[in-house]
């Protein structure tokens, strides 16, 4: 049977590499996280959302751009020269 879709050549590498992808996963989980602990605390001037949940929504946010900016230069395939 004949495969439906969008044909991928050998040639097209992925835009990310599964560490690019798994960071943006765990980045996106320590977002959701933070959230979350903010909003179960319920409390204004309480302990978790004034210092817990902002460091975790940081840190998150900071693992997204580090994700995506990441670059892997060992798995660049080389140029040849025509």
């Amino acid at each position: 049977m004949a495969k439906r879709g969008r044909k991928t050549s050998d040639h097209e590498p992925m835009f990310f590499s599964a560490y690019n992808y798994k960071m943006i996963g765990i980045a996106i989980l320590l977002i959701v996280v933070g959230f979350t602990a903010m909003y179960l605390e319920n409390e204004v001037k309480g302990f978790i959302s004034l210092f817990i949940s902002p460091i975790m929504v940081m840190a998150g946010y900071i693992l997204v751009v580090f994700a995506i900016m990441k670059h892997d230069r060992d798995e660049e395939p080389e140029a040849t020269s025509s």
